[in-house]
């Protein structure tokens, strides 16, 4: 039995550069032939197996017969393909994956050979024939579990080292799936990746902060605790304000002080209806976010070493920042002052409990300099976005970014340094964004008087 906890998967061999071909025909063979001898089972049961004859002599071969037979057995084993291509499309899937990484390693040549004498079936020519002997082949394991690939490539310090260590690009690409996690091992490098992104895309129902958390996909988590701040880009139509409204509607489900700045008085400045903190004039979103800076240094004259805000009971703070480079060149002068106010929240806010959500079309380096930017440890990039976009948001990388026409698309480096591909949550186009967080304001309120009317009341 393997031992679960150390089992790394499927070995990948030489021999699987044709696993799909091998499979198949070995699955197909014995039903195409037990398909045939059902049609000839009336003379199969005539025939004496003690000395293979025919007991009935008057047998003969009916080609018409025989060729029914053919193309019923063929077709019967394509009614199998096609069932197993639509049920069993993820056990296929895996063995396209290692039929892939076998041929990667075989094609590149990341393997050890040597040619040896093979003799030829009829001797008496006198002629030998040298075939290509493999003497060392990477050992390589495939694994899908949960969604997730695992490969792991043993690390032996040898001539293809470098090229083993740097897999990433080649699986993204070779596989289809987004790369999420590479882990050093012992003796082993440990490659995740996402199998079928899109598959763990989640409702808005189903977005959830908790503990410090905030679940994004099924597989992937804003750990704001730990890795805080947000940024996010995107031009028109990528679904950024969806996503950010989402955001918000998920954060208020818990005990979070949230504070809304939309300079160009759009579809976030709505939200002024429902909740309060919500801003869109330059004095006034000058004046929040001097108040933002203000509680944050006032919370952190109580703070200890090694504590946090959860830690005390503090609820968390959001500023949730839409169009920032467009605030940037509204305020000219004083953008110098906000600079300063930006980077003193991203640097300090975390231990506090403040934490920055800042959306633009692009991140530039003009209004995001001097460290700042660095800061945002939570990065998405929603629909297109040009090369000099995905530098600006993840830095220098060989990354291949690719356009799909799907709304709420891009990339997330969830602080890990990964990128790897992004679905928003879904919407449904019922949903009333102004209502739900309404009702969940109204909800607040309520447990707030309740809490006060029990704080007031005798023992």
């Amino acid at each position: 039995m393997k031992n679960l906890l150390n089992y790394r998967g499927k070995k990948i061999r030489p021999k699987n550069q044709h696993l799909v071909y091998h499979v198949a025909l070995v699955s197909l063979t014995p039903i195409f032939l037990l398909v045939i001898a059902l049609f000839y089972r009336k003379s199969l049961l005539g025939i004496d197996w003690s000395d293979f004859k025919l007991l009935d002599a008057n047998i003969q071969l009916n080609i018409p017969y025989l060729i029914s037979s053919v193309l019923t057995a063929f077709f019967v084993c394509l009614l199998l393909v096609f069932l197993y291509s639509y049920y069993g499309i993820d056990h296929l899937k895996q063995l396209q994956h290692r039929q892939k990484l076998a041929r990667m390693l075989l094609e590149n040549g990341w393997y050890e050979s040597e040619q040896v004498q093979s003799e030829s079936f009829f001797k008496d020519l006198g002629k030998n024939k040298t075939k290509e002997k493999i003497t060392y082949f990477p050992k390589v394991y495939y694994r899908l579990n949960d969604g997730l690939i695992h490969i792991h490539v043993e690390i032996t310090m040898g001539t293809y080292q470098d090229q083993l260590l740097r897999l990433e690009k080649k699986l993204e690409t070779g596989l289809y799936c987004e790369l999420v996690d590479k882990i050093l091992k012992d003796s082993y490098v440990e490659y995740t990746l996402l199998y079928d992104t899109i598959n763990s895309r989640i409702t808005i129902d189903e977005v959830q902060a908790m503990n410090g958390t905030l679940k994004l996909m099924d597989s992937v988590l804003w750990a704001y605790d730990s890795l805080p701040h947000m940024l996010i880009s995107g031009g028109t139509g990528g679904g950024k304000t969806y996503f950010i409204l989402t955001i918000i509607e998920a954060l208020l489900q818990t005990n979070a002080t949230i504070y809304v700045l939309d300079p160009k008085n759009a579809d976030l400045a709505d939200l002024e209806t429902v909740m309060p903190n919500v801003y869109y004039k330059k004095d006034d979103m000058i004046a929040c976010l001097n108040q933002f800076y203000d509680e944050m240094m006032k919370q952190m004259e109580g703070y200890k070493t090694g504590e946090n805000y959860a830690y005390l009971g503090l609820p968390a703070n959001f500023l949730v920042f839409d169009e920032y480079t467009s605030f940037m060149e509204m305020i000219g002068r004083e953008s110098l002052e906000v600079m300063s106010k930006l980077k003193q929240i991203v640097m300090l806010g975390r231990q506090s409990g403040f934490f920055l959500i800042l959306a633009c079309q692009r991140p530039d380096a003009k209004y995001l300099g001097d460290g700042i930017r660095d800061q945002f440890n939570f990065r998405v990039a929603l629909g297109r976005m040009s090369e000099l976009g995905y530098s600006m948001m993840f830095g220098e990388t060989d990354k291949d970014f690719f356009l799909k026409p799907i709304k709420g698309r891009g990339y997330v480096d969830v602080g890990t340094s990964v990128i790897s591909e992004f679905y928003t949550p879904l919407v449904p186009k019922e949903h009333d964004f102004l209502k739900a967080i309404k009702e969940l304001m109204q909800n607040k309120q309520a447990d707030a008087v309740t809490c006060e009317a029990k704080v007031a009341a005798p023992d």
